[in-house]
């Protein structure tokens, strides 16, 4: 067996290696791509649709596979019609050498921009001025930040007070900051139909926890009615923050997920 494993590794060229780590690499980043987007769920349609194929072939359901045959023929041939957004984003990227990019900054870029973002979070609650502000993690938010206008900018905490100005332009809708940039305001939010949320409740909490219910986003809210700031994650809101505790769980949450990248691509 040994000598076998040994033929075998013999026989690998460093080419192959290398082919098939470029191939890895390539699926990742597409991976990364796709995520936070409608294209996930078409593709886990695909792939209930072929898995029914191979079934009904193995069981000799010969109508039932001839229609799914066809159901799959059809598919594969409007794929990239179907996933003409995502394949146009993935182009312009390559283009603008941003394909090999990751989301992972240095952990004190990160903490600055926290600190920007708590400075600004504790401004706007004491005027009771109301703000959705998202950050991005592992699932892509892309398609929602296409829904606002594209910022591009330095999360400062002079900006956001800006955007969150009551009679400033952008300030319905949602920030969306990936890293420690703003990537997007007046962002449009899917609203969560969880029956047991307070009534009391508005439509910025709402949007808040359905973001946080469809991704890994973390989301802080401050009420525009009584000023209170609160955080969203995984679908379960965290009310009535003071400075030390929402500096906290940001930290530990965005610092958490910020090393995770790192233990991807530990060279950086």
């Amino acid at each position: 067996m040994w000598q076998y494993i040994t033929t075998v590794f013999q026989q690998f060229r460093v080419w192959d290696i290398v082919d098939i780590a470029i191939v890895a690499f390539a699926i990742y980043k597409l991976t990364m791509l796709i995520r936070g987007t409608r294209a996930v769920q078409l593709i886990k349609g695909l792939a209930v649709l072929l898995i029914a194929t191979l079934l009904s072939d193995w069981l000799g359901l010969n109508t039932i596979n001839f229609l799914l045959n066809q159901v799959l023929t059809v598919g594969f041939v409007a794929l990239p019609i179907i996933f003409y957004p995502e394949l146009r984003r993935a182009l312009e990227q390559l283009g603008r050498g941003k394909f090999f990019k990751t989301s992972y900054i240095q952990p004190e870029q990160l903490e600055g921009a926290i600190d920007e973002v708590v400075e600004s979070v504790l401004y706007m609650a004491k005027r009771k001025r109301g703000a959705l502000i998202v950050w991005e993690q592992e699932t892509g938010l892309t398609e929602h930040a296409e829904s606002g206008i594209e910022i591009d900018a330095k999360a400062t905490a002079q900006l956001l007070n800006n955007i969150f100005y009551d009679k400033a332009p952008l300030h319905d809708g949602a920030v969306i900051i990936r890293g420690d940039r703003i990537v997007a305001a007046s962002c449009y939010l899917p609203l969560s139909d969880n029956s047991k949320i307070s009534a009391e409740l508005g439509t910025r909490h709402r949007a808040g926890l359905g973001i946080s219910e469809q991704s890994d986003s973390i989301v802080i809210i401050v009420s525009e009615e009584t000023g209170a700031i609160s955080l969203a994650k995984n679908g379960k809101l965290t009310r009535y923050l003071d400075e030390k505790t929402i500096s906290e769980m940001l930290n530990s949450q965005l610092q958490k997920n910020n090393q995770k990248q790192t233990n991807i691509f530990p060279w950086r």
